[in-house]
């Protein structure tokens, strides 16, 4: 059965009929809900299965960087790999592609489980797991414009943000009551079971075949991620909000670091107000997700993006500020807000600026270079934090971020129009490819 592609919207709708608000898209649209089922069940299992892999390697390997190592291989290394995770969402069927990701998730699960190999081959494990996920990650993204009418787009992204981020806060919940009653197999086994459950919402969905559709054999996997790379790089507007993203990561990933550091160094507090700091922006995040799924279609896309970046940044200069642990905790719980605003933001843009069969790859490249932006922040920001502070880190990563905000600011307008103007002149020449 065809999915409730985008539609017009006629002169005798109502605002209310115009943009569905989050229950309402979740109640009336089968196949959106199945895929926001899917993935709230895979990304609670992945907090879960995060904290007992932690666990595990700090219990039997003993050292903090075999902990950091884990945390490597499952977040930066598949990041290299977006330019040919993405290639495979445009290639094939996306139904097909996210079932077998899940598939082969909980496959990697249930042998990590079973056997709990030595370190080396345990590391390898996850990541051809986080691998499989990378693959996953751009296709569920490009499969939200072809379920959802385009004029629903944006409540769909701060849905999904709202309940992937609701998901990863439950985790470490479900891991604490767990644990006492499972183990750590126990814990991985229910997070396999978890991929099992999601992999069955996805098959319940319509076939969402490649835009490109019988060019499969035409060429091969290396030459179209070359394709999506090259596209990022000549498509002006997507150029400037992967560049302006990548910007703000990279001068604000430290945060986490930073954020304990302050609170045990700086406001001389302890454990518990490193969990309220780190747990703030967690909170930002659910509560910025929900207000956009209710009100975000009501407002521009392109200033959302500016005013995330800026709130996001801003945020933590104004922590390096902050004099106690409460103002600290107000300053990261509104930059969760921002967090939220960008995600949303940047993902609609993406669906929206970008051909249906060049989405996957950049998705693929986009996250991609976030995650290596992330890493490039941890290396730098780690130096920075040992040859200062926490405030003057928290200072440095603000500014630097604000300075990425005001470049994209006085970049996107622009973009946006010759975008535009390139999308229209491309309608005229039909024939131009």
């Amino acid at each position: 059965m065809p999915g409730p592609g985008p539609a017009e919207t006629s002169p005798a709708e109502t605002s209310e009929e115009r943009a569905a608000g989050a229950l309402r898209l979740l109640r009336q649209n089968p196949a959106f809900r199945r895929l926001w089922c899917a993935r709230v069940i895979s990304y609670a299992g992945d907090s879960l299965s995060l904290v007992a892999l932690m666990l595990h390697v700090a219990d039997t390997a003993g050292q903090a960087l075999a902990v950091s190592l884990l945390l490597l291989v499952g977040d930066f290394a598949p990041s290299l790999l977006g330019p040919i995770t993405g290639a495979i969402s445009d290639r094939w069927d996306l139904r097909r592609v996210m079932i077998l990701c899940e598939l082969a998730q909980g496959a990697l699960l249930v042998l990590i489980a079973l056997a709990l190999p030595p370190l080396p081959l345990l590391l390898g494990l996850v990541a051809a797991r986080a691998i499989a996920g990378q693959v996953f990650q751009p296709a569920s993204r490009a499969a939200v414009p072809a379920l959802v009418r385009g004029r629903d787009l944006e409540t769909a992204n701060a849905t999904v943000g709202l309940g992937a981020n609701g998901a990863e806060a439950l985790g470490p919940l479900l891991a604490a009551a767990l644990f006492p009653l499972v183990g750590v197999r126990g814990a991985l086994l229910v997070d396999a079971a978890s991929f099992l459950a999601s992999a069955a919402m996805l098959a319940a969905l319509p076939s969402l075949p490649p835009a490109r559709a019988g060019e499969e054999g035409r060429s091969s996997l290396l030459h179209d991620a070359r394709i999506g790379l090259g596209y990022i790089l000549s498509a002006p507007a997507v150029r400037v909000i992967a560049l302006g993203f990548c910007g703000v990561v990279a001068f604000n990933g430290v945060d986490d670091v930073a954020l304990v550091v302050l609170a045990r160094d700086t406001l001389r507090a302890g454990d518990a107000a490193v969990g309220l700091l780190l747990g703030a922006v967690g909170l930002g995040l659910l509560l910025g997700y929900a207000l956009l799924s209710r009100y975000g279609a009501r407002a521009s896309m392109a200033v959302m993006l500016i005013a995330g970046f800026a709130v996001s940044s801003v945020g933590n200069l104004l922590t390096g500020l902050a004099w106690a642990v409460a103002a600290a905790f107000a300053m990261q719980a509104v930059r969760g807000l921002g967090i939220a605003a960008m995600d949303v933001a940047c993902t609609t843009l993406v669906q929206q600026l970008v051909p249906p069969g060049m989405l996957g790859r950049v998705f693929g490249n986009l996250y991609g270079a976030i995650g290596v932006a992330a890493a490039l922040s941890y290396v730098g920001g780690g130096l920075l934090l040992d040859a200062t502070s926490a405030p003057v880190t928290l200072l440095v990563a603000g500014a630097g971020g604000a300075l990425a905000t005001l470049a994209t600011a006085l970049s996107l307008p622009a973009a946006l129009r010759r975008s535009a103007a390139e999308e229209d002149h491309g309608r005229s020449v039909p024939d131009a490819r």
